[in-house]
């Protein structure tokens, strides 16, 4: 199973973002586990210099911008 990290302060951009990544699982038919990070520590962590951010098993793969479902599915195809 994938880990999703959506990382933000729960702004309307992180919130989009994590509805994206929910369309991107069901588009790309992995199992994965969606998880909304708030927690300025642990998005630091990950090198995030604009949120919204997005990891996937650990590595991140978007920072300050919105991809689209289509791209997001691609990324977890990849990472699956």
């Amino acid at each position: 199973m994938l880990t999703i990290k959506v990382l933000g302060p729960g702004c309307a951009n992180c919130k989009k973002l994590e509805e994206v990544a929910r369309q991107a699982v069901a588009l790309a038919g992995v199992e994965a586990e969606v998880l909304k990070i708030t927690d300025m520590g642990e998005i630091i962590a990950h090198d995030v210099l604009q949120t919204p951010g997005l990891v996937i098993n650990g590595k991140l793969v978007s920072s300050g911008r919105i991809p689209t479902a289509g791209t997001v599915a691609d990324w977890l195809r990849a990472a699956g």
